[in-house]
C-alpha cells in the first residue's frame, strides 16, 4: 500500500509535540506491514536547513495566491515530501505562531494550502507516484480529505486522526470564499461549523475513517465534557471511529543506548541510573539527598494539570521530595511555578522552554514523573518514563489511563503495576498519588518492581503499526 500522510511537523525535522512525534514514528513501524508512506510538511525554515540531495517532484504556479514546489527527499529512514512554498512558511517564528508568540493570522490560508497540495497529490501531481490511502493529521492537515471530497477525488479513501480535539482550526466565514471549494462545501455536511469555517469539523465530515490516539479517548470525545462542542458529529460517526494507541520510537528513546543521558542503563542495571539522577540535579541545582525528584515535563497549561502542580509544589517539598520543571505555556503558570522555585531553592528547580536533550536526562534521572492532565488524547511523556524507569504519576484520562497500570493492592501483588492513576483530577487527588508513591517510594523493593515492570511494558509502535496497517487494508476493500 501506497499512503500519503500529510503533517504539520514530523519528527526530527520540526517538532513542537507529540503529533511531530507520531508523524515520524509511524512511517517507519509501517515498513514491516507492507506500506510504503510518503509524509507532506511544509518547508519551514527549520525543515528547509535540514534537508539535502533534493529533488522537485512536482510545482505549483498557483496554490492559493502562492507559487510553490513539492521536494522530495529522505531524511532519518523518513520518505519525506516537503511544501516548499515561501509566501506561507518562510518566516521568523514556529510553525503556527510568529516571532512573538501570536498566531499567525493566515494561518487558514497556510494550512489550507498544505491539504491541498495533499489533495493534488492524491490526484496524481507526482510522476510515477499516487497513494492508495490519505491520512491527514489534526485541523492542519484535515482539509485534504475536505478538498478530496469535493474535487472529485472521494473514491480514494482517506483518514483523518485527531490528536487533539481542543484545537479545531476555526476561521471566519469569510474565509470560505478564498479557499477554492465549490458552494455545497459550506453547509453542514461540510465545513459550516455554528456560522464559521470548520477545518478540522470539515474532515471529520468527510473522511472514510476518523482514528483519535487512544481507545479511552475515542470514547470521551463522545461525551459533552470531552467533545469540544464536536460530540454530536463524533457520535454520528462512532461507527467509523477506531482509537489507536500511540507508541513511542524505541530506538531514539532507549536507556540503553540513549547518547543524550549521563549514562545508558537497562531493567538489570538500575542502579546504574544513579549517575542521570546526579547529573539532573546538578542540571536543576537541586540537593544531593535521598528524597524523590518528580519531573514535571510538559506544555504549561491549564489543560495539562499544571496549575495543579503549582498548588501542591510546596507540599511536596514538605514532604522531603524535590521537582524538576520543564517546559513553557502560560505566563501566569510559569510565574507560579517560578516563584515556587525561588522559595525552594535545592529543593525544586525549573528550566523554561523547549530541550529535547534535557527531556532524555531528566526521563533518566528523575524518579518519578508528574502528568495531572485534566485530559490528554494519548500523551507521549508517561510512555518515555516508563521506558526508562521514571514512575508515571498520571490522571485517569484518555491514553494515560490506556498506558499506565495503577499500583493498586491487587496489581502490586499481581506484579503488574507500572504507575500511579488518580481522579478527581484536582490538588487533592493528584496529593493522594503522591502519597501513594512516597509509599512506594519508601519500600525499595516494591518501587525497584514498579520501574521494572513499566521498563517491560510494550511502548512500541509494533502493535499500533498493525492495527493502522489493518485500517488501510479494511478501507482499501471497500473502495
Amino acid at each position: 500500500m501506497n499512503i500519503l500522510s500529510v503533517a504539520s511537523e514530523v519528527f526530527p525535522l520540526i517538532k513542537t509535540g507529540g503529533l511531530a512525534d507520531v508523524a515520524g514514528a509511524l512511517p517507519l513501524a509501517l515498513a514491516g506491514h507492507g506500506t510504503r508512506m510518503r509524509t507532506l510538511v511544509p518547508g519551514y525554515p527549520a525543515v528547509m536547513a535540514k534537508l539535502a540531495d533534493v529533488t522537485v517532484a512536482a510545482t505549483f504556479d498557483d496554490l492559493l495566491g502562492e507559487p510553490a514546489r513539492v521536494l522530495s527527499a529522505t531524511h532519518a529512514g523518513l520518505d519525506i515530501l516537503v511544501l516548499d512554498a515561501p509566501g506561507f512558511f518562510d518566516r521568523p517564528g514556529g510553525p503556527y505562531v510568529d516571532a512573538v508568540g501570536k498566531d499567525f493570522t493566515d494561518n487558514w490560508r497556510r494550512f489550507a494550502a498544505l491539504s491541498l497540495a495533499g489533495a493534488e497529490i492524491a490526484r496524481g501531481l507526482i510522476a510515477d507516484w499516487t497513494p492508495d490511502i490519505v491520512h491527514a493529521h489534526d485541523w492542519q492537515a484535515a482539509m485534504t480529505a475536505v478538498y478530496m471530497r469535493y474535487t472529485g477525488l472521494q473514491h480514494i479513501p482517506t483518514v483523518v486522526t485527531v490528536h487533539n480535539l481542543a484545537f479545531q482550526g476555526q476561521f471566519g466565514a469569510d474565509i470560505f470564499a478564498e479557499l477554492r471549494l465549490p458552494a455545497e462545501a459550506y453547509s453542514v455536511d461540510g465545513l459550516e461549523y455554528y456560522g464559521d469555517v470548520g477545518f478540522l469539523k470539515g474532515g471529520l465530515r468527510t473522511a472514510w475513517a476518523v482514528t483519535t490516539v487512544s481507545p479511552t479517548y475515542a470514547a470521551e470525545i463522545m461525551t459533552p465534557q470531552y467533545g469540544m462542542g464536536l460530540d454530536g458529529l463524533v457520535n454520528a460517526r462512532a461507527g467509523d471511529l477506531t482509537g489507536i494507541v500511540n507508541g513511542i520510537d524505541t530506538d531514539v528513546w532507549n536507556p540503553g543506548t540513549d547518547r543524550l543521558i549521563a549514562k545508558t542503563f537497562t531493567a538489570t542495571t538500575l542502579k546504574q541510573r544513579a549517575a542521570n539522577r546526579k547529573a539532573l540535579a546538578d542540571r536543576f541545582g537541586l540537593d544531593h539527598d535521598d528524597g524523590p525528584i518528580f519531573c514535571v515535563i510538559s506544555r504549561l497549561t491549564w489543560q495539562k494539570g499544571i496549575d495543579l502542580i503549582a498548588e501542591v509544589a510546596d507540599w511536596i517539598v514538605e514532604e522531603g521530595g524535590k521537582l524538576a520543571v520543564l517546559g513553557s505555556g502560560d505566563e501566569g503558570l510559569e510565574g507560579a511555578l517560578l516563584s515556587a522555585a525561588a522559595r525552594h531553592r535545592g529543593r525544586m528547580g525549573i528550566v523554561i522552554g523547549y530541550d529535547e536533550p534535557l527531556s532524555h536526562l531528566m526521563q533518566a534521572g528523575s524518579d518519578a514523573i508528574l502528568i495531572p492532565s485534566r485530559f490528554e488524547p494519548c500523551g507521549l511523556t508517561q510512555l518515555y518514563g516508563l521506558r526508562y524507569g521514571c514512575v508515571p504519576i498520571v490522571a485517569r484520562t484518555g491514553g494515560l489511563a490506556d498506558t499506565v497500570i495503577d499500583a493498586n493492592e491487587a496489581a502490586l501483588s499481581a506484579g503488574v503495576a507500572t504507575g500511579f492513576q488518580f481522579t478527581p483530577i484536582d490538588a487533592a487527588g493528584l496529593r493522594q498519588a503522591i502519597r501513594r508513591a512516597l509509599a512506594a517510594w519508601h519500600r525499595p523493593g516494591t518501587w525497584t518492581r514498579l520501574q521494572s515492570q513499566g521498563m517491560k511494558s510494550d511502548v512500541s509502535w509494533e502493535k499500533s503499526a498493525k492495527l493502522y496497517a489493518d485500517l488501510y487494508s479494511s478501507l482499501l476493500s471497500k473502495a
